[in-house]
């Protein structure tokens, strides 16, 4: 006799599991789309500038160009041409940048953290490569395909129009998804003398 309400309340406790499990999939639907982290680096820029400063040490480089800019750049350990240059050379370098798309559908937008300090210490695969990091959770507002463009907003509920140079970036993005942005810059990938 005992066995029937035992059963009963298997039962009940597997409708009411499937249940969440059906409201979970209708209004989490981020969860169940989330996609994996698309990530882009490409070269940006080229610079023609002055050696302002060496740190042998960090493998950086503080350049001035003509018009009295200062840029930053990380040379890796395979670009010989650092270990001969000096303060005052003429160099063209060319540089990268790597951003990261990443769908969080339970993060809460924010603002933009620099979270270099953090990328550095983790080291890795890029650690020590990265000379400044920043990151930011915003909300998805529009995608255009066609022009590469996206439109989102952060914490401060300010909207941002951006051109997108890898479209790859933000296809499969839509409207109301969170996603969190991670910027890397800048390493010099090829260094001459001028």
């Amino acid at each position: 006799m005992q066995t029937q309400p035992v059963n009963r309340h298997r039962a009940r406790r597997a409708a009411g599991a499937a249940g969440l499990l059906l409201l979970l999939f209708l209004f989490l639907p981020g969860l169940a789309a989330s996609q994996e982290p698309v990530t882009s680096t490409r070269d940006v820029l080229t610079l023609d500038a002055a050696v302002d400063r060496i740190d042998r040490f960090s493998r950086s480089l503080t350049l001035r160009t003509d018009d009295g800019m200062v840029h930053m750049v990380y040379a890796e350990r395979g670009l010989k041409i650092f270990d001969e240059l000096k303060s005052g050379d003429r160099v063209r370098v060319r540089t990268t940048e790597s951003v990261i798309v990443a769908v969080r559908p339970n993060a809460k937008p924010s603002g933009v953290v620099d979270t270099t300090a953090a990328a550095k210490k983790a080291g890795g695969a890029q650690g020590g490569e990265v000379l400044q990091e920043l990151k930011a959770v915003v909300t998805v507002e529009t995608v255009d395909l066609g022009n590469n463009l996206v439109v989102y907003k952060g914490g401060d509920n300010r909207s941002v129009t951006r051109v997108v140079a890898d479209p790859a970036l933000i296809k499969g993005l839509k409207r109301g998804d969170i996603v969190e942005l991670t910027y890397s810059r800048m390493r010099a990938i090829e260094i001459t003398r001028r």
